[in-house]
Order: structure tokens, then sequence, then C-alpha cells
């Protein structure tokens, strides 16, 4: 028998296995069905290990890489509130900050204070770490939304000052990768996929 300590650590996995049925509202690149938060997270992890030479301030790329992985877990419970959604978002933090203490608690306690450290520091966005993980975030959904001709942007009517206050952590983390961000806007406005009014 297992135990004590690794069953919980089992319990945990298994219950984050429901991440894989939270599904964005952003389409997969190849437009054939929605992104669940899982395949996000795995995305997130993988741009970071691609994209670190861009940050403008060192960071610890393992931290990053739990952040990513693990900063969505609250959506099992809480679910993936659409960002242009401002009825969605009213209460998002506070069922957020349940869903990390439900969810963290079923790991041992010393787990359980560091990743629930690293939600929150994500939240937070007060090291470089957390602002690469944000970067990245915000990124990976916008580079959605282009490769599927507005995806999402066109499907609710997003207007386009709302993007750009939404893609503001990307220059926060990386000068780069904000222009990069920046002229892929503007290609989208030039395409039809983003508009001005809203």
């Amino acid at each position: 028998m297992a135990n004590a300590r690794l069953r919980q650590q089992l319990e945990f996995i298994v219950e984050i296995d429901k991440l894989k049925q939270v599904f964005r509202q952003n389409l997969l690149i190849d437009g054939s069905r929605r992104e669940n938060d899982a395949e996000h997270s795995w995305h997130l992890a993988v741009m970071a290990c691609i994209l670190q030479e861009y940050v403008d301030e060192p960071v610890d790329l393992v931290r990053v890489l739990k952040m990513v992985l693990l900063h969505d877990l609250v959506e099992v419970d809480a679910g993936d509130a659409f960002c242009y959604d401002e009825a969605a978002n009213l209460n998002k933090s506070a069922r957020e900050a349940a869903a990390a203490e439900r969810i963290y608690a079923l790991l041992p306690e010393d787990q359980r204070a560091e990743y629930l450290g690293i939600w929150q520091e994500f939240e937070e966005r007060r090291t470089p770490e957390a602002r690469f993980a944000a970067c990245l975030d915000r990124l990976q959904p916008m580079l959605h939304n282009y490769y599927t001709y507005g995806g999402t942007w066109v499907e609710h009517n997003v207007p386009l000052a709302k993007v750009k206050k939404r893609l503001e952590p990307i220059r926060e983390a990386s000068a780069e990768l904000g222009e990069f961000a920046e002229e892929l806007i503007r290609d989208a406005v030039a395409r039809g996929y983003l508009h001005e009014g809203g």
C-alpha cells in the first residue's frame, strides 16, 4: 500500500486530470475545436523554453515552468472565464482563490505551501518569473486568434482597445515580445480581424 504522502500526491494528480475537460474560448490553431486548459498550459511551458532569451530580466526557468503548468489548475473548480466577458470576471478572483485553497490542499503540506505560493506569485506578477509567465499567458491566445483569422476576437466582436489593454503584460516582461505583439495586432487590424469600435 502506498504511503500517506504518495496517496495525497496521487489524489492531486487524479484531480487535476479534470483540467483536460475545461475548455477555453480560443480555437486550436487548426480551427478544429476549442483548446482545453491542459493544452494551453503545455503550450505555455514549451513557449517558456523557446522564448526565454527575450525576457528583459533573468528568470529561473524551472519556476516559470511550474507557474505556467500550475496557474490554471484553479479552473477545475472556477471554470474558464473569457477574458473579455466583464460579467464572467466579476467574482473571478474570489472563485479562483477558493479553488486554489481546495485543490492545493490535496497535496502534502510542503508542496501545498510551495504551489499555492507559486500560484499567488503568478496572480500578483511581482517577480520576473511571474511577469514572464503572464507575458506568455497573454501571447499564446493572441497567436491563436491571429492564426484563426480573428477567432474569438471576431466571434465576440472584441474591439482593438480591449485587446491592446489585455496584451500590456507582454511588454512588462519583454520589450521585444511586446513589439512583436504590437506588430501582429497592427496586421490583424489590416486584415480585418480587429476593429476600432466596440
